[in-house]
């Protein structure tokens, strides 16, 4: 397998921060996404060493072990235990093994040494795969199924309704095949969810703010709000305060794979003065004011 230089993927020299290596990681990602470039093979494959890169050097012991042993780093383990059982024949006036060092090992990934001498195939689990995944906030309202390259496949997922921003989810055998064969590696999905121009998420509540004019404030009145889920008809109550909070009990979002559960949906009602008012207006204005 020839060798990826991770860290000239991603951009970054090879003393990057993990707050550097996220960031290339992230406007690459965004970049080269398959969505964007549904018929660029190239950018499929270079979105697929982005992964790889920021799987491998976004985790401090995979870092570590790859800049130690390149390429064959997920197999450092089986080499560390290969060493140490030589260093313990010899020891112990064992046959050693021979010619059993770090410049030929990667031959050792090829054929590994039994206990009885004899070489065997070595089996290995293939390498995890990691995605993101952006979704609006209405999107992750609602159990709905996707399609994503990976690999130059498409992989169908079922998105349940509550996914949180951040959150990650793991697709058991999605990764990288097995080596001589090993298990497959899995894939990893990362769920970016944007701010909402309307509404906050909080949990599994949401907040948003509603304005009312002054004579809906003073005198109540029935009005429309607009929702994720829908229209809804509010009763605002006479003499409403400016900042004043209501609470909707179920109207918020859905609670992640706990079907018809529903956080609430939290309203701050913002008064509106009028203006441009004209010479009989301000003088009934005034009239208040001198009763009050």
């Amino acid at each position: 397998m020839d060798f990826i230089d991770y860290y000239k993927v991603l951009g970054v020299p090879k003393n990057a921060s993990e707050e550097e290596i996220k960031k290339a990681y992230r406007k690459l990602a965004r970049k080269l996404h398959p969505d964007l470039n549904p018929n660029d093979k190239q950018a499929h494959q270079k979105f697929q060493q982005v992964n790889e890169a920021n799987e491998v050097l976004s985790d401090p012991e995979k870092r570590k072990k790859y800049d130690q042993y390149g390429k064959d780093w997920q197999h450092a383990e089986q080499f560390e235990q290969q060493k140490r059982q030589q260093a313990r024949q010899q020891e112990t006036g064992g046959q050693a093994f021979s010619s059993f060092d770090e410049d030929n090992f990667s031959d050792f990934f090829t054929s590994m040494f039994g206990s009885s001498g004899r070489r065997s195939q070595a089996k290995f689990r293939g390498q995890d795969f990691h995605a993101e995944l952006t979704l609006s906030l209405q999107d992750a309202m609602e159990t709905h199924q996707q399609v994503l390259h990976v690999d130059g496949k498409k992989i169908r997922i079922t998105i349940p309704a509550g996914v949180e921003n951040g959150q990650v989810i793991k697709l058991k055998g999605h990764g990288a095949p097995g080596v001589n064969g090993g298990p497959a590696g899995d894939l990893y999905i990362t769920f970016v969810i944007p701010p909402h121009p309307v509404f906050k998420r909080s949990g599994n509540d949401l907040f948003t703010n509603v304005t009312i004019d002054l004579y809906t404030a003073l005198l109540g009145g029935d009005i429309t709000v607009e929702t994720l889920q829908g229209k809804l008809k509010l009763k605002v109550n006479p003499e409403t305060q400016n900042g004043t909070k209501i609470r909707l009990k179920g109207k918020g979002f859905p609670v992640y794979k706990k079907e018809g559960e529903f956080g609430n949906l939290y309203i701050t009602y913002q008064v509106k003065l009028p203006t441009g008012l004209s010479e009989k207006e301000k003088a009934l204005f005034t009239e208040l004011s001198k009763l009050k």
